[in-house]
């Protein structure tokens, strides 16, 4: 990653707060440890936006600390059971953003209504609906990781959002993507009736117009300067 991957979780927790996901001290980012023992998680009792590279620890698979300080998260499965299926994810987020909360307590299918849209449809967003409670366990985990399958996000039903990417750069822009998304559609069919959108090719074209690897950095890159504004 090329600095501390403690800090780009501190980091990333911090642009997760900046941007709206923020709920109380719940929700957390996670970085694959490049030497295979886990998951380097946002410790618990802390806001997004309070996140230090010291409130950040190493935890495995059976949800032990192994190094760092602090509370755990219960939810650890989540990213531990995701990383486990899928060799591809370097990062993972979940949060409780609110108006993808709200989108998808609608039962109503993101739309690719604007550009943020398009960096996830088609194909449909997946949406796991075997339990609003919190993923405490490892065979939830799975069955998180199973509903995933290959998408880059998926809503929690009256829960929240988890969003993944090869590093946990792509998987926070994303994240902060997807509550753009749902907050435009809900602004649009806030003014009467739903919305036009893209049709499948125009919104993979423009897909692949405005999400290159180098575009989605320079999200990145500007959500870290807009840290430091």
């Amino acid at each position: 990653m090329g600095t501390d991957i403690r800090e780009v979780v501190a980091t990333a927790s911090r642009i997760l707060g900046a941007a709206g996901h923020g709920d109380l001290v719940w929700g957390h980012p996670s970085a694959r440890d490049p030497e295979g023992r886990g998951v380097w998680l946002k410790s618990a009792a802390w806001g997004l936006e309070e996140v230090t590279a010291d409130r950040v620890h190493l935890v495995d698979a059976q949800g032990h600390v192994l190094e760092g300080g602090g509370e755990r998260h219960s939810e650890y499965p989540i990213h531990t059971e995701i990383m486990d299926a899928r060799a591809d994810v370097g990062g993972v987020v979940h949060t409780h953003s609110p108006h993808a909360v709200a989108l998808a307590a609608t039962g109503q299918p993101l739309r690719p209504v604007s550009h943020a849209a398009n960096y996830f449809v088609p194909p449909a967003v997946p949406r796991f609906t075997d339990t609003a409670d919190l993923i405490r366990t490892p065979a939830l985990g799975k069955q998180v990781a199973a509903e995933l399958g290959t998408a880059t996000a998926m809503f929690l039903v009256n829960h929240g959002i988890v969003t993944v990417g090869p590093d946990l750069q792509t998987a926070t822009v994303a994240a902060v993507l997807l509550e753009r998304a749902c907050q435009q559609q809900m602004l649009t069919h806030s003014f009467g009736g739903w919305p036009s959108w893209s049709d499948p090719d125009e919104s993979l074209s423009k897909r692949a117009h405005i999400y290159s690897d180098r575009g989605v950095r320079a999200v990145w890159d500007y959500l870290v300067r807009s840290l430091d504004a």
